[in-house]
């Protein structure tokens, strides 16, 4: 292998796929990047076996065309630290690899491209669909933070991909909140879902850019793929099945509180400074105009509470939520106005947008209650 490559464009490829390289792993080969020369392309991998990235970059000129798996880390810090300028790699033996710039030479070891695990793939039976780059970003940053740790119901550790004729619902829940971002922009024939791992949901989020426009997703019962712009990722789906959601999304709550979102946000956490450090419970009592917002803490002697202006239609209510799951999901909501609607002090409150309450309401959040003395 002997090709010439711009530093800067090489270290922009193995940074967009050096997230999937592990930081320790049974396997030392998968500490390394794949180098795939072909033509005047560079393809270049790195995968955990679970999640795999892979992008393609241009190279200059190529003299002999090849593949190795080169060492991650040493090849990152080095690029690190030059400028932008030319860059020869080529083999020198069979266990060696040189990189060459204008000033200087750097020797490294490679190992054998047919040492690197295969890569996964989806089968016969896989969907495929088209998916807007900004609604599939948006649904990630909106749900993610709801996933579970939970070893037990792996199926809560993910997002949800409800995918029906007419919409697509991302789904995320740790059993105490649920959230859920609905798009009408993609659909397929038939309805279909997986889940998706929060970590390389994290990492698709990251990676795609703000120029992508479409993301290409497709997915069988095992793997799914995602391909954008020169990238491709491949990640092995969490198996299991999701609760029935819609199932505990409240359709008839009559209590109606219409707020300020940055106003209730910034309430909650201050009042919640006076909370419980192991509950973090607050109150909610609500009237006619009015919100008081309160919490205490018997064994330190403190407290606080705080009123805010609102419109609220409903009867008189007082009902109790952790306040860290509440300021979770105030602060991950990008609207300017609530609506939040209640049942009584036993049952789940739902959180809506106030812009989108007319509509399908595109993201929505169910936050269950906590008993208060």
């Amino acid at each position: 292998m002997k090709f010439v490559i711009s530093s800067s464009e090489l270290l922009r490829g193995i940074l967009a796929v050096s997230k999937a390289i592990p930081a320790k792993s049974a396997l030392p080969i998968l500490e390394n990047f794949l180098f795939v020369l072909k033509d005047n392309t560079l393809e270049i991998t790195a995968s955990d076996t679970e999640l795999t990235l892979r992008t393609e970059v241009e190279v200059e000129s190529t003299a002999e065309e090849g593949q190795i798996a080169v060492p991650a880390n040493h090849l990152t810090n080095l690029l690190k630290e030059l400028p932008d300028q030319p860059l020869t790699i080529k083999t020198l033996n069979d266990t060696s690899f040189e990189c060459s710039w204008a000033t200087g030479t750097s020797t490294l070891p490679y190992f054998p491209a047919a040492d690197y695990p295969s890569i996964m793939t989806t089968d016969s039976t896989a969907v495929t669909l088209e998916f807007p780059a900004a609604s599939l970003v948006e649904g990630i940053s909106g749900t993610i933070y709801a996933t579970a740790d939970d070893e037990i119901r792996p199926a809560m550790n993910g997002i949800l991909f409800d995918i029906d004729p007419d919409y697509t619902t991302l789904v995320a829940s740790d059993s105490h909140k649920l959230i859920c971002y609905t798009t009408k922009d993609v659909k397929t024939s038939e309805k279909a879902s997986f889940i998706l791992h929060k970590k390389p949901a994290g990492v698709l989020r990251s990676t795609i850019g703000k120029n992508t426009e479409t993301v290409q997703v497709t997915f069988d019962s095992k793997t799914v793929v995602f391909k954008f712009d020169t990238t491709t990722m491949i990640c092995l789906l969490v198996v299991g099945k999701y609760p029935k959601y819609r199932d505990v999304i409240p359709q008839n709550n009559s209590n109606i509180l219409r707020i300020d979102r940055a106003q209730l946000l910034n309430t909650v956490r201050r009042v919640s400074v006076c909370a419980n450090k192991a509950s973090n419970h607050i109150k909610f009592d609500l009237k006619e105009g009015s919100l008081e917002v309160s919490a205490q803490d018997l064994g330190f002697s403190i407290a606080a509470y705080e009123k805010i202006d609102c419109q609220y239609d409903g009867e008189e209510l007082t009902i109790g939520f952790k306040s860290s799951f509440l300021i979770e999901i105030l602060s991950n909501m990008n609207c300017s106005s609530l609506v939040i609607k209640f049942a009584d002090s036993r049952h789940a409150a739902l959180i809506v947008p106030a812009e989108d309450e007319a509509e399908s309401e595109k993201i929505c959040g169910i936050l269950m209650p906590i008993m208060i003395a």
